[in-house]
């Protein structure tokens, strides 16, 4: 499961750049929500390492 970790800001950058498409957004104005979803990805990201760490004991 921790191995496939980064297919999710894959997944949601893939979901929200078509999101962007079909609504008739241009990427541009769209740059904050990827902005947004690396940032919560990287946040996940860290709050794994972090419980590694703290367990690895």
């Amino acid at each position: 499961m921790f191995r496939l970790l980064f297919l999710l800001p894959i997944a949601l950058c893939l979901v929200w750049y078509f999101f962007l498409k079909k609504n008739g957004v241009p990427i541009k104005q769209g740059k904050k929500g990827f902005i947004y979803i690396l940032s919560f990805s990287a946040l996940v990201l860290g709050f794994f390492v972090l419980m590694i760490q703290v367990t690895h004991q």
